[in-house]
């Protein structure tokens, strides 16, 4: 069994605030796929099925998020995906999962420039878009350069400017149904159209499921961001209480109103690229609402979030490849820090790996990007499989070991049923992912092969660290919850 500690120079510095991580953990779910994927959700399983489908969502996060704020509020560490595996489990699952997160990560921010480029066509049409990647690379790069505070700052007031959006458009979007904006009263007659409100049975759920856990990915940043937030113990418990109000909110709100103001059948739902911004369910409830610029307002309220995903996936991703480095998973100069606290050469080695992903996009015809992109995204469900197995073998050891719970700064309620939901849940959302075309006949294999690539390569990774390194899987009572 391979229980290395982390011996290598620097530390990161404790600069983020409480104020920090609360603004980390919402931000990090509010993105493009809430702003335009939304409607598409509605679009598929009806505005009840989408409703539905977020809450059971909704609640497996915050069981998640409950399951980390128990770890992290123990024992904060950088590289959460990484160190909590690999205590817990199995160090071949910590080298596995590590590298697959950075990885999964890199290939977002390739993502956020890309989606960059896009965007700013609409007010420089003329000028070619890896201008602006090459900028807005250079900028999450700066601020990620400067300090964990700046990071921390940026993300705080990009939220902000992400959460201010979403109220208004829920409260426009109630004021709207019961005609006091608009002059027509809306009502209920959208859930009863047609279909509606469950639309296309069980399949349609199963297919929303998939497109709404990537909308509430990002959530767990706040446990990466523990490691450098001053006061963890107060910080990480408080986030994750809220967490739950704040999915809520702004996710089972926003559906919501989509369902009340548009019916499914509206084609308009099915816009969800970057280039349909002004067939968003948000443009089109502004525009609604008399915002003759909502376009406009909306196009720039995306630009920043992508800058916000872009700042958040270069952070996270760094953190995560400076972990690796720390417990000698990756090469020892990528867990060295500057002066500052900030780990340089793990975020010149994810700006390089993100900028590589990018250029190999405009090669060609971009087979290798769209074989990561597409393969990395199921990812996210594997990574919180993870984190729910890691919990549940992080409170049995305790127990079994003769610990008190008392030890425990911020206790998950609901075990073992939490993770024990999260992990079953994500289970079946990966493995049925398919499962509309596999019993209709219609399976398009490469999809298949592009979209578990991803999971190909964790298994790759988990299998040939095994096999070098000759782990096993931890037994509960050998768990070391006192040397990290």
């Amino acid at each position: 069994m391979e229980t290395k500690t982390q011996t290598h120079s620097g530390e990161l510095k404790k600069e983020l605030d409480t104020r920090h991580v609360n603004m980390i953990a919402i931000g990090g779910t509010i993105g493009t796929g809430l702003f335009l994927a939304s409607g598409g959700t509605v679009s598929e399983a009806g505005p009840g099925g989408a409703l539905l489908t977020y809450a059971v969502l909704g609640i497996m996060v915050y069981f998640l998020m409950t399951s980390l704020g128990e770890m992290a509020a123990f024992k904060s560490v950088s590289g959460v995906f990484e160190v909590y595996p690999s205590k817990f489990i199995d160090p071949a699952m910590g080298f596995a999962m590590g590298w697959i997160y950075w990885l999964g990560y890199a290939v977002t921010l390739a993502v956020e420039l890309s989606a960059s480029a896009i965007l700013m066509k609409y007010w420089f049409p003329d000028t070619p878009g890896v201008i602006w990647s090459a900028l807005f690379l250079a900028i999450i790069f700066g601020i990620n350069i400067l300090s964990t505070r700046a990071y921390g700052e940026s993300e705080y007031w990009f939220s902000m400017i992400k959460v201010a959006v979403v109220v208004i458009f829920i409260v426009v979007g109630i004021l709207t149904v019961f005609g006091l904006i608009g002059g027509e009263f809306v009502g209920f007659k959208n859930f009863t159209y047609g279909e509606a409100p469950f639309v296309n049975g069980l399949s349609g759920m199963i297919g929303v499921f998939f497109i709404a856990g990537f909308s509430f990915m990002g959530t767990e940043f706040i446990a990466i961001a523990a490691a450098e937030s001053k006061n963890p113990t107060k910080s990480i418990p408080q986030a994750t209480r809220n967490v739950f109000w704040r999915i809520l909110l702004f996710f089972i709100g926003v559906i919501l109103i989509i369902g009340l103001m548009i019916p499914y059948d509206d084609p308009n739902l099915l816009q969800d690229d970057l280039e349909a911004v002004a067939m968003s369910p948000f443009t089109l409830l502004f525009q609604n609402a008399g915002m003759t610029i909502a376009a406009a307002v909306m196009n720039a309220v995306i630009l920043t979030a992508i800058l916000s995903a872009g700042i958040s996936s270069m952070y996270v991703s760094s953190r995560m490849l400076y972990s690796l480095a720390r417990s000698d998973k990756a090469p020892k100069f990528l867990g060295k820090v500057n002066s500052r606290g900030v780990p340089t050469n793990a975020l010149v080695g994810t700006a390089l790996m993100g900028a590589l992903c990018f250029l190999s996009s405009l090669v060609g015809d971009g087979a290798i990007y769209y074989l990561l992109l597409d393969g990395s995204a199921l990812l996210g469900f594997i990574a919180w499989l993870v984190i729910a197995a890691s919990h549940y073998r992080f409170r049995r050891a305790f127990v079994i070991q003769g610990r008190s719970l008392n030890e425990l700064r911020y206790r998950a309620k609901w075990f073992p049923f939490g993770p024990i939901f999260a992990f079953t849940l994500c289970t079946v959302i990966v493995l049925g992912f398919n499962y509309q075309d596999f019993v209709s006949g219609t399976m398009d294999w490469l999809k298949f092969f592009v979209t578990y690539s991803g999971a190909f390569i964790f298994l790759i990774c988990y299998f040939g660290y095994k096999l070098v390194k000759k782990t096993k899987i931890i037994p509960l009572k050998e768990i070391d919850f006192d040397n990290w």
